[in-house]
């Protein structure tokens, strides 16, 4: 077989014949069995090439015939340049290649401008098998698909894929090119609101009127991407200096700013930029976009709508807060937090009215941590809700054992007083303590007003159903309106610890006081001032007509143990029988 097929390619037969209708005696009852073989074969969708033993094609199934015609192609010679291919693939000669076939051998070949898949199947005793299948469409199409795959479908720009792509291959230049790239993180301020208010369409609208400045500010060696959501990649090539990426960031941060109109519309949002340059702060793909969302992060805590370049402490103090995060999640577990409460005192009688509740964290290598150190971290993992939960029904169950009946305030963040489950978890702990609800006072912020105000609302209203008190926490230092004041009747305002300290520097700081005091007696509201640290002030604030006061003048924050004390001590200040 080996001398005849290697003659077969020196010494080729004619051309095969045009494919042509079957007719006559051979397509009938009589036809004989190689005759009603290759009628079998043309009716196969793909085409069949049949070479023998002699190298030389024996039979040429119509659907072959068909194809190798539409590639300019016809006869022996395509076999030989399927073999020669068949070697090139393999690396066997070409006489070898049908010696020692044991399974079929697939390519896939260009024949004038068509892809052929060719599967060779070696026939014992008979030569070879060609099955030939004209892919060109199929190719094509995952061609295509290939390329979509790769793009955002909203802004066509390149998403997170491509990115990638370009940016191996940028980092592989890097060998070979003096000059380095830069990696600018872009993300959208104030976008949520847009979506929120005016809805998605005009959502996507604005995102593709981002996505077209991007790429109007770039060269055209650059690359725009979109990542995710309001997220954006500028992979700027050939960066010589970081004064050119600083420039770019500059016009990104002043282009993205700039005022847009969608659906006659007026929107201002911005854009805060993270920074990261290669190779001096990471020569891989996954490193310089972290390191970009470093600078991205610092950008966002510097008052968004600015630029950062990456500097390693990002690194370090972002490896700090991760491991912060990680004690917080398991400290609730651990039993770490716990609770201390200040005193607040009634001027009228001077007598101890209720405590504010305030968490700790005694951490078991930090000791204790102050709530300005993870308060804010909490709220932004989401934290806060479990936490704040805690809170509750441990401040419910210290105050039922209290030997007075003194009232006890929790603070309730607005991701907290969003849940769905913050008038379960309070009905769940006065009935696990059997504290009157009376005895519990629920303080929220200006922010939870900010919010879904019907929902808002509802929920106040249920709690003051459920008997439970419900006080303006830091009134004065957000968007204070008395529109607030008249949707519902708060039990208690509570005058910012700022407005105190003003007091002795600033004329407008009593004034207010003053002005607040007068409005919660109007309107039947106990009116308490924080922060009260001095006798001056303690003065002052009852001259302005005040009702309560609250600060270290009267007590510092006292674990649970020690307030048990204060309450318990007939000769202590502001206790037993003046308590």
């Amino acid at each position: 077989m080996t001398a005849s097929l290697s003659a077969a390619l020196r010494v080729m037969p004619d051309p095969l014949p045009d494919p042509s209708p079957c007719s006559g005696p051979v397509c009938g009852p009589d036809a004989t069995a190689p005759q009603r073989l290759a009628r079998g074969l043309d009716a196969v969708r793909h085409g069949v090439l049949l070479v023998d033993p002699d190298g030389r094609v024996a039979h040429g199934s119509a659907p072959a015939l068909a194809l190798l015609r539409r590639s300019g192609l016809s006869g022996a010679p395509t076999v030989r340049r399927l073999l020669r291919l068949a070697r090139a693939g393999t690396g066997l000669g070409a006489w070898e290649i049908v010696a020692r076939l044991r399974g079929p051998l697939g390519l896939d070949v260009a024949l004038d401008g068509h892809r052929v898949q060719v599967e060779m199947h070696s026939v014992p005793g008979e030569g070879v098998a060609l099955v030939l299948e004209d892919v060109s469409a199929r190719r094509a199409a995952e061609s295509r698909a290939h390329d979509l795959a790769r793009l955002d479908p909203l802004t066509g720009l390149p998403n997170r894929l491509k990115l990638r792509e370009h940016l191996d291959a940028a980092l592989a230049r890097l060998e070979h090119n003096a000059e380095g790239c830069a990696v600018l993180l872009v993300d959208l301020d104030r976008f949520k609101p847009v979506n929120d208010t005016l809805g998605h369409p005009v959502g996507d609208a604005l995102l593709q009127k981002v996505a077209d400045r991007l790429r109007a500010m770039v060269r055209a060696g650059d690359t725009v991407a979109r990542i995710g959501g309001d997220e954006f990649v500028v992979l700027q090539a050939g960066v010589s200096t970081p004064g050119e990426a600083q420039a770019l960031a500059r016009r990104v941060v002043d282009l993205v700013g700039r005022t847009y109109m969608i659906e006659g519309q007026l929107l201002s949002i911005g854009a805060s930029v993270g920074v990261a340059l290669a190779p001096a702060d990471g020569q891989d793909a996954d490193r310089l976009l972290k390191n970009a969302d470093l600078a991205l992060y610092r950008a966002k805590l510097d008052g968004r709508s600015t630029f950062r370049f990456f500097e390693p402490a990002m690194d370090a103090r972002m490896q700090a807060r991760r491991r912060l995060e990680l004690d917080m999640r398991q400290a609730l577990a651990r039993r770490e937090f716990e609770l201390h409460y200040q005193p607040q005192l009634n001027l009228a009688d001077e007598r101890l009215v209720g405590c504010e509740a305030l968490i700790r964290w005694r951490h078991p290598e930090r000791g204790l941590v102050s709530p300005l150190d993870f308060i804010p971290l909490a709220e932004e993992i989401g934290l806060i809700v479990p936490i704040g939960e805690w809170v509750i029904r441990q401040a419910c169950r210290d105050a039922a054992g209290w030997p007075q009946p003194l009232a006890v305030a929790v603070n309730v963040s607005p991701a907290q007083f969003k849940s769905d489950r913050l008038v379960e978890t309070i009905v769940s702990a006065l009935a696990n303590t059997g504290l009157p609800a009376a005895r519990l006072e629920i303080e929220i912020t200006e922010g939870v007003l900010l919010q879904d105000n019907e929902k808002t609302l509802h929920t106040l209203h249920r709690l003051r159903d459920l008997g439970v008190r419900v006080s303006m926490d830091d009134f004065g230092t957000g968007y204070s309106s008395l529109s607030y004041l008249r949707a519902f009747p708060f039990d208690k305002i509570k005058i910012d610890r700022s407005f105190v300290a003003d007091m002795e520097a600033k004329a407008d700081g009593e004034a207010i006081i003053r002005a607040i005091a007068g409005l919660g007696r109007s309107l039947g509201m106990t009116t308490v001032a924080e922060g009260v640290e001095t006798a001056e002030q303690l003065r002052r604030i009852r001259a302005e007509g005040c009702t309560d006061v609250q600060g270290y003048l009267i007590s510092k924050p006292l674990a649970s143990d020690d307030l048990l004390r204060l309450l318990g001590a007939p000769d202590a200040p502001f206790s037993g029988a003046r308590a």
